[in-house]
């Protein structure tokens, strides 16, 4: 499975994003929930099993990257573990 195919279960995404412009369109999504939906921000981050301890200390101790650049980060870092867990896995 994909990064973006896991990634567009939770947002609308083209499918044949660079790993930068993911990047940028997914710090874009983040800022947008951070400032309007909250709610939906929690929620996508609950789903994808992101570290609620080690993203609130990322946030409070990263310095020189907005908000939105950590949640991103973060996320993506996650779905990328399931990856290779699921590879690593599958092939048992």
């Amino acid at each position: 499975m994909s990064l973006i195919k896991i990634i567009s279960k939770d947002f609308d995404i083209e499918e044949n994003l660079s790993e930068e412009r993911l990047r940028e369109t997914m710090v874009n999504a983040f800022a947008y929930l951070v400032d309007n939906d909250f709610p939906k921000l929690i929620q996508i981050l609950y789903k994808a099993d992101v570290d609620q301890y080690k993203l609130k200390e990322l946030l409070e101790t990263t310095e020189g990257r907005s908000s939105a650049e950590i949640i991103a980060d973060t996320y993506i870092a996650r779905q990328l573990a399931k990856i290779e867990t699921w590879k690593k896995y599958s092939k048992l």
